[in-house]
């Protein structure tokens, strides 16, 4: 075992790569002035970004485990990346993403599609009950809400109105999610309510968010000498207990099946992101379907069990790893060859892609939906490629055309059950033959939304650290919503001011329920007015 100290000035060590912990780094240099030299990177694979991920070429195909949607009042977001260059430099990533949306405006005009035809603007569907459990959710406290689920406050018929298709596939959410994580979701996206059958409001990037921002943030941060220790896991932490807090003093990781110990400096700084939704993600391909793993098949889950054991302030990670059948679901992104498929569903939807935003077939049994982006999706993607993605919530069960569960199917049988429910028929064949559809099987994917309480999740820095953070998913920020990227960003701001004590404090979440013209927005809409 070797020790490798850290040198006279302060250090600050960050694990994970994803957007929490390149937020943390770039908040370091430019609020916290601590130079980038100074700030190293520990990352298991040998990619960043984490969950905002992308890759692939165009004769293999391309992959995203998922897309984030965003909305112009992501604060901390367009906070940080206003301080970033794009890859050309011509502007900011902050001004790109704002110039793109006055171009390309999400309007859908068949936000769902049923029995073969678009649902053009659907009616919410709720009943005048529906709606007061709505409005009693806004105001009830958390604590009152405890660990119960969605379905514990709403009666069955709410799971089938059209309002509920569009919310739990535009969020992930399932009816035995968290009812408290369900009443933050619609709080602070109360000022979208009433373009929700539309999806207005919705932003995205340019290409896919890992083309978009996290190479532009890599850039600049290797601008700056940030160190990327890759294909190195964290294993644990060790901790320095006195009568005025804890303080960590060593850092143990796995590089390359060598251990070794980092002395951490009575000034330097750890940031850990907790968890990883993407964690055990696992791929297939035309004709093999992705396997099911675990939380052994990765480091982010082991790392926060063996920190939190007998540390109660660092939170309860059995409570997001052991319901595994309650946060997996699939996606799969498909590359095409030939543009019979995306023709098809212009003249079938009226939106062209990128307009229309996620289409979700609310009679599929495996609750489908498919995004077809502006093209092309990926830095480099040829002019004749185009590419499209989709995921489904109940991969148990059977499917309407393909006769089998949606977690057994090879990308061949996704595709056939997806051309299915659109009545694509006469050009299947031609379709299926020239695209590669690469399903990937995500265990933990919406384990933040599982029933939880206070304290299942650590404060951004725990009572009585010294020098230790958490940043991600996983991490309590009270008013904001998990499963964004704005979530994460917010952990990294609130992490790096409080331990480099800075006089700062990261923008206030938007909050539009205090608004009157929002609120009676909201109330006409919800009664279908």
């Amino acid at each position: 075992m070797s020790e490798r100290p850290t040198d006279d000035n302060a250090q600050v060590f960050l694990v994970g790569a994803g957007i929490a912990s390149l937020a943390a780094a770039a908040f370091l240099i430019r609020d916290g002035d601590i130079p980038g030299h100074n700030i190293t990177i520990f990352e298991e694979s040998a990619a960043i970004g984490g969950s905002l991920d992308a890759a692939g070429t165009p004769a293999d195909g391309y992959v995203m485990r998922g897309g984030r949607m965003f909305e112009s009042r992501y604060l901390c977001t367009y906070n940080l990346f206003s301080s970033i260059p794009t890859l050309d430099e011509s502007k900011t990533v902050t001004e790109e993403i704002f110039e793109w949306n006055e171009t390309m405006k999400t309007s859908s005009k068949s936000r769902l599609f049923r029995d073969g035809h678009r649902v053009d603007a659907p009616k919410f569907g709720l009943s005048e009950k529906h709606i007061l459990t709505i409005e009693r959710l806004e105001i009830e406290p958390e604590g009152l809400l405890g660990r119960s689920s969605i379905s514990d406050q709403f009666d069955p018929s709410f799971f089938e109105t059209d309002f509920w298709f569009m919310w739990c596939t535009t969020f992930a959410f399932q009816p035995w999610h968290s009812a408290v994580e369900f009443k933050r979701y619609l709080v602070r996206f109360t000022h979208m309510v009433s373009g929700f059958n539309t999806l207005g409001g919705i932003m995205r990037t340019v290409y896919n968010q890992y083309d978009s921002m996290v190479r532009p943030l890599r850039k600049w941060l290797e601008e700056r000498d940030v160190k990327f220790e890759l294909n190195t896991c964290v294993t644990d932490l060790d901790l320095r207990h006195d009568s005025e807090g804890y303080a960590v003093q060593n850092i143990l990781c796995d590089h390359d099946g060598h251990i070794n110990k980092i002395k951490v400096g009575e000034r330097d700084k750890v940031i850990v992101t907790l968890g990883s939704m993407t964690e055990a993600s696992s791929l297939g391909s035309m004709d093999s379907a992705p396997v099911l793993k675990g939380k052994s098949d990765g480091g982010a889950w082991t790392l926060w069990e063996k920190i939190a054991a007998g540390q109660p302030q660092f939170g309860h990670p059995s409570n997001f790893t052991s319901h595994i059948e309650e946060s997996k679901w699939l996606s799969f992104t498909t590359t095409l060859h030939d543009p019979t498929f995306f023709r098809l569903i212009v003249d079938l939807t009226g939106n062209v892609p990128g307009e229309g935003g996620l289409i979700t077939f609310p009679e599929s049994s495996w609750l489908a939906s498919i995004v077809l982006p502006h093209q092309p999706h990926f830095i480099g993607q040829p002019a004749d490629v185009q590419v499209f993605w989709g995921y489904g919530l109940f991969v148990d069960n059977v499917g309407n055309f393909v006769k089998k569960p949606m977690s057994s199917c090879t990308g061949r049988e996704i595709m056939t059950e997806i051309l299915g429910h659109l009545r694509i028929e006469t050009e299947a064949r031609k379709i299926l033959e020239s695209c590669t559809c690469i399903p990937c099987m995500m265990p933990f994917i919406t384990s933040q939304f599982l029933r939880r309480t206070k304290g299942d999740r650590p404060q951004v820095v725990p009572e009585g650290s010294k020098n230790l953070a958490f940043t991600g998913q996983f991490c309590e920020i009270p008013e904001d919503v998990v499963f964004t990227v704005e979530y994460s960003i917010r952990s990294a701001q609130i992490a790096v001011y409080s331990l480099l004590g800075l006089n700062r404090t990261p923008p206030a979440v938007y909050k539009g329920q205090y608004n009157p013209r929002v609120l009676l927005k909201a109330f006409l809409t919800l009664h279908g007015k």
